[in-house]
């Protein structure tokens, strides 16, 4: 059973300074907030995505992840492939990959999400360590693990899920 929702901060977790935010803090179920940060997806020179009014999903032990909006994707970029996933929030998701290479997905979205979430029905979020993601002028690093999609910026600390050792939160 998950122990941990944003209530208290574990000891093992690091301390944040003031301009950062713990994933510790965040709550369970996870909560949409507003972000107006400069968001770009990229691959190569084409830029697949550029928005300032995304919604990041902030869930206990886990950087955030970052929702864009459709009128603000490119998606003759963009091709839905094979695949689907279930999270016990936002509900059915589906994959897409970059049209010039179906042979992996670089982004999700929630075509028909539970209530709680429907802010976000259709809009796309990507895996940074598949394409190249920004936050203003930074390079987001792709959460461990490989199967979680968490945007992870100087502003976030962990420890987060998907690392070895990390089953049990």
């Amino acid at each position: 059973m998950w122990t941990y929702t944003g209530q208290h901060r574990p000891d093992f977790a690091d301390k944040p300074d003031a301009q950062q935010e713990s994933v510790w803090d965040y709550p369970r179920p996870p909560a949409l907030v507003s972000c107006a940060q400069r968001v770009e997806v990229r691959s190569g020179s084409e830029i697949i995505a550029s928005s300032t009014a995304t919604l990041r999903v902030l869930e206990t032990a886990s950087p955030p992840t970052v929702y864009i909006p459709p009128e603000d994707i490119r998606f003759e970029h963009l091709q839905r492939v094979a695949g689907s996933s279930y999270c016990e929030w936002k509900g059915a998701a589906e994959y897409w990959a970059l049209a010039a290479d179906t042979s992996i997905s670089i982004g999700w979205s929630y075509p028909d999400p539970t209530p709680a979430f429907s802010s976000i029905g259709g809009w796309l979020c990507f895996y940074p360590g598949r394409v190249e993601c920004y936050i203003d002028d930074e390079r987001v690093r792709p959460q461990d693990g490989g199967f979680y999609g968490g945007w992870v910026t100087d502003n976030i600390v962990g420890p987060w899920k998907g690392g070895p050792n990390t089953g049990h939160w």
